[in-house]
């Protein structure tokens, strides 16, 4: 119970939450701890299903520590029913990361002499009866404080409030036994100025026990809302650092996109040299943290936009009918897949760069684009021809240019590259090696 994912965002006019995730992404809402310490939320993913002005949210992230401890708060933009909430399988954010991750292809150059050689392609149930509702005390009523709804979902405690003022909400959950991030309370008063209520989960240890699972598992939320928002303001009371975030936005139109803030694509169609290959998550770090940099830090990166019904080339299998079901498409067609588009950002986030939760459009385009990294391989066995030579120049000066790609797309230096790089030498044998034995 040392490592939970668990991850926060919310859609639409206002928001929802889910948990899981890996260290590195963002999040929406922050956490709240019993114990007396400092926890950072490390990385989050958030899936969007989105169909008009309805939602399936998805969200996970990455909280260490004892599960015992962790809770967490959620703006939302409805009471939600108990139905409304489910505990989603972790696996879908894995495959989902895994189809739409940027990619490293791999060629092999031919014998400049003519023998070919083919290039080689990279390549639910909610669970747990309704709690009954306990009477709102005098005590809350003062605060300013409703529970509207509560009910337990797998292994999670779940709690809908709603709240007059900020700070009322602070102290509740102070005397609830939660410890709220310092500045919360601020960040709390735009949220409930617009109505909107508190989705508060928090870990049913015994429950949890009789799922059997070594980890907590997503949670899932559907609404309606005409406004297609992410909320991504609270999530920086436990930001330690920059934030990052993964949204996957699946629609059946086409790419998703930021109307409050710029996106660009992450650099891609390159070649780089051959022994990124070994380091393939080392280079992608750098290069985004360069990009990140280059473009004053504020603005989201598109790493993928395909349909779902196939992929080129594939890092990963697409999502078969029912992974997508999981995954909070509801309007499936069970006989078209192409009726599923991919959106993947990556927001990389600070309070004073992203000030605004992040508001997004749906379009029409479905213009494909990928995150993709190309090595090529020289031709290195011994060859004998006139053209050989002139191959081995053209992979001389080709090695060279990738070495100085690398160096812009990385910040990493120029002669360091070079000396890890295996620059060819003329493999031509000569007519007359072995002449008379």
């Amino acid at each position: 119970m040392k490592v939970f994912r668990y991850a926060i965002a919310l859609i639409l006019c206002f928001i929802t939450i889910i948990f899981l995730a890996k260290p590195a992404w963002a999040f929406c809402g922050f956490y709240v701890a019993k114990a007396d310490k400092t926890l950072y939320n490390k990385a989050s993913q958030v899936i969007i299903a989105r169909n008009g002005d309805r939602t399936v949210l998805t969200m996970a992230n990455d909280y260490q520590g004892d599960l015992k401890d962790f809770a967490v708060v959620v703006p939302v933009p409805v009471i939600l029913e108990q139905g409304q909430v489910q505990v989603g399988n972790p696996k879908i954010l894995e495959r989902l990361d895994a189809f739409s991750a940027p990619r490293l292809v791999e060629y092999f150059d031919e014998n400049p002499c003519g023998f070919t050689i083919k290039p080689e392609e990279m390549m639910r149930q909610t669970r747990g009866a309704p709690l009954p509702a306990s009477a709102v005390s005098q005590q809350d009523r003062v605060l300013g404080i409703t529970v509207e709804k509560q009910f337990t979902v797998g292994e999670y405690d779940i709690l809908i409030l709603s709240a007059r003022e900020s700070d009322g909400l602070e102290t509740w959950l102070n005397r609830n036994g939660y410890k709220i991030p310092q500045g919360a309370s601020q960040l709390l008063q735009p949220y409930i100025r617009e109505g909107m209520k508190f989705f508060v989960a928090k870990v049913n240890l015994q429950e949890y026990a009789n799922t059997g699972f070594k980890s907590l598992r997503p949670l899932m939320m559907a609404y309606e809302s005409p406004k297609f928002r992410l909320p991504i303001r609270l999530g920086m009371a436990n930001a330690k650092n920059e934030q990052d975030l993964i949204v996957y936005l699946l629609s059946p139109q086409g790419q998703a996109e930021l109307t409050n803030y710029r996106t660009v694509k992450v650099p891609s169609d390159v070649e780089i040299p051959e022994f990124v290959q070994k380091d393939f998550n080392n280079f992608y770090q750098s290069m985004f943290k360069t990009a990140y940099e280059k473009t004053g830090k504020k603005v989201a990166f598109l790493e993928y936009a395909w349909d779902m019904g196939n992929c080129d080339p594939c890092s990963a299998q697409p999502l078969n009918i029912d992974e997508l079901r999981q995954a909070g498409v509801f309007w499936l067609d069970s006989s078209r897949l192409s009726n599923i588009f991919i959106t993947r950002l990556h927001i990389r986030y600070t309070r004073d760069k992203f000030p605004e939760d992040l508001q997004f459009q749906e379009t029409v385009n479905r213009q494909s684009f990928q995150g993709r990294y190309i090595i090529r391989h020289p031709f290195k066995e011994e060859v004998s021809c006139t053209e050989a030579q002139n191959y081995y120049n053209s992979v001389k000066e080709r090695q060279e240019k990738e070495a100085q790609t690398l160096a812009k797309l990385t910040g990493w230096n120029l002669d360091n590259i070079r000396s890890k790089i295996d620059f060819v030498e003329t493999k031509s044998k000569e007519w007359w090696r072995g002449f008379g034995r």
